[in-house]
């Protein structure tokens, strides 16, 4: 079983990692700004930033794997908060050399082909608040490309993410949106949250971004 430290875990994905990962045995610990604010299961909570390198250092530290789900939201706070957030987590990893766990990134599905050369955020009619959090994750993607002396992983969910049940079943792909038949990117917070655990017990995507729906 791994030890995993999770910043956003009192975020809806943040919080249903931290369900799917004790539900499987793990040892997880909640990194949130406000510990009394906290709502998840975890029985280990912490304080902690995840855009102060010293606190993504201490939180990861003794741990075999590190995720991030912060900055999943919209408006501008999560704009100013994705970029950042991943030069924080790669310099705090850094800082423990080669005791450093594996990353694993909740990323954004805008960036995503849905044909050759066209992405998601392609899409015309699209609200700007939403293009600019799909550019956001678009960078920090760029950025964690750019690392090669980290274990990143990036997971982009489905182009819609909504509450519902776990089937434990989704389809993959790298850089391309998963559809139905029918052309429908979906995916129910609980199986992404399956999806994420999947890829901590059994790493596929080191250095790479893999996407995810049913």
């Amino acid at each position: 079983m791994a030890g995993i430290a999770v910043f956003g875990a009192n975020g809806a994905i943040g919080r249903c990692i931290v369900t799917e990962a004790l539900a499987r045995g793990h040892t997880v610990t909640a990194a949130v700004r406000d510990p009394d604010r906290y709502q998840g299961l975890s029985p280990a909570v912490v304080r902690g930033d995840v855009l102060r390198t010293e606190d993504v250092a201490r939180v990861a530290a003794g741990h075999d794997v590190l995720v991030s789900a912060v900055g999943g939201g919209d408006g501008p706070g999560h704009v100013q908060l994705i970029a950042p957030a991943a030069r924080s987590l790669v310099e705090g990893l850094r800082a423990l050399g080669g005791e450093a766990p594996r990353l694993i990134v909740v990323g954004g599905a805008g960036s995503l082909e849905t044909a050759p050369g066209v992405r998601v955020w392609d899409t015309p009619g699209l609200p700007e608040p939403v293009l600019q959090i799909m550019h956001a994750h678009g960078d920090a993607l760029a950025y964690y490309r750019a690392v090669p002396d980290v274990r990143w992983t990036v997971l982009s969910p489905a182009a819609t993410v909504a509450p519902g049940g776990r089937t434990g079943t989704y389809r993959t792909d790298t850089d391309r949106l998963v559809v139905d038949a029918e052309g429908r990117s979906f995916i129910t917070v609980p199986d992404f949250a399956v999806a994420v655990v999947d890829e901590i017990e059994q790493p596929r995507h080191l250095g790479e971004r893999f996407t995810c729906a049913r």
